[in-house]
């Protein structure tokens, strides 16, 4: 079913909205929930990786179901999911009620995180040029605000579930628009976009290898990612002795020049390619970490985050969009492992970081995310459409006269 692609462009951007602003309505309401539930940070720090375990199991089953039903019936109802799943923390008795909540969380989240992926893709294939990471930029504007709805809410002393309240109105609200515009399922119409449909069985070699490259590279970079959402405010305290209310702006400083950067990184992939992108966004990053590693003054080490975040700001948008591009037959499983091996990297950087830093030092274990963004300046060609392959042909960054 073919949609205006402007109303299936802003369908996309909503989604990407409202599964932020649930997340930032979460995150804000984490320390209500541990006081209400009188469990402590070591047994919170565990059931917070339930999240994660319910967060990767989503993204397998929404893999699965989109390649059956297509992306957009499976964004509509994980959305749904959601909807109802941001509520549960907010109203568990105990560490195990907490438990369980936050796996349907996490397990909405996933899925739908990948299924809104691949939507994304759809539409870029359609427009001819990138576009993917503005529907980022869109998910770190929706996070901020749920947060941001969420400490005024609290502020004003009313119970911390309107939170979350807010979140589902949001969902519940836009998926009336959302709905009826998303694009229609993916496999049926990869015959018409060059592609036979996929037989049964693996992908061929080639294929696979790529999507091993891209796997682990999304591995490496959210992982760095997740070292400066993580860690970035405690290194100030510990490195430079920030105070604990200036050092929160560390984050803050890594996390507007994410969302600006994908704001404008578009344009840039548009002109130049993706492989200009993740090469010298990666190495803009590496100096970014650098700045940070050696600064003794905070005002310094606050400019190297922003490097570190305009760098990064484009880089893993490329690798979904080249991800989604190798096999549009298969392109539902081929998110779901790339979106799935990115995700695990954001959750393992925390405890990586931290063991290494229990050995060598919270600043000098950042010598990990610097060797993984030279890492992927090297290899940076791989997101480069093959010009003997379908994505050559799925890709919009390949024709010139497409990216204007």
């Amino acid at each position: 079913m073919t949609r205006p692609l402007p109303h299936a462009r802003a369908a996309v951007f909503a989604t990407f909205f409202v599964v932020g602003l649930s997340m930032g309505a979460w995150l804000v309401s984490i320390p209500a929930v541990q006081a209400a539930t009188g469990i402590s940070h070591g047994v919170l720090g565990g059931l917070l990786l339930l999240l994660g375990l319910g967060g990767v199991v989503g993204m397998q089953l929404s893999g699965a179901l989109s390649q059956r039903f297509g992306s957009r019936v499976v964004t509509v109802l994980f959305l749904l999911v959601v909807a109802g799943a941001v509520n549960l923390p907010l109203h568990a008795g105990g560490a195990v009620s907490l438990g369980a909540a936050l796996l349907v969380f996490g397990l909405g989240n996933g899925a739908v995180d990948v299924a809104m992926n691949e939507q994304a893709v759809l539409v870029e294939r359609r427009y001819g040029r990138p576009v993917m990471s503005a529907f980022h930029a869109l998910w770190s504007v929706g996070a901020a605000i749920g947060a941001l709805a969420g400490s005024l809410i609290q502020q004003a002393h009313l119970a911390p579930a309107w939170s979350t309240v807010v979140a589902t109105a949001g969902i519940l609200l836009a998926l009336g628009f959302i709905a009826p515009r998303l694009i229609g399922a993916a496999s049926p119409t990869a015959a018409a976009e060059g592609e036979p449909p996929a037989p049964a069985g693996a992908l061929p070699a080639a294929p696979r290898r790529r999507v091993i490259g891209f796997g682990a590279l999304a591995f490496l970079l959210m992982l760095a990612e997740g070292v400066a959402n993580d860690w970035s405010a405690l290194h100030a305290v510990e490195h430079l002795e920030v105070p604990r209310a200036t050092a929160g702006l560390a984050y803050a400083v890594f996390a507007v020049s994410m969302t600006v950067g994908r704001l404008v990184v578009d344009r840039i992939a548009g002109r130049f390619g993706p492989a200009f992108v993740v090469r010298y966004g990666s190495a803009l990053a590496a100096v970014g970490i650098v700045v940070v590693m050696v600064s003794p003054l905070f005002a310094v080490t606050a400019v190297g985050w922003c490097l570190f975040g305009l760098g990064l700001a484009g880089v893993v948008p490329q690798l979904f969009t080249a991800a989604g591009n190798i096999s549009p037959a298969r392109q539902s499983i081929i998110m779901s492992r790339v979106v799935g091996a990115g995700y695990v990297g954001q959750l393992a950087g925390p405890a990586i970081i931290g063991a290494v830093a229990g050995f060598i030092g919270l600043n000098l274990s950042f010598v990990f995310p610097l060797v993984f963004c030279l890492l992927a300046v090297v290899i940076a060609g791989i997101v480069t459409p093959r010009r003997d392959g379908v994505d050559a042909a799925a890709s919009p960054a390949l024709d010139p006269a497409s990216r204007g």
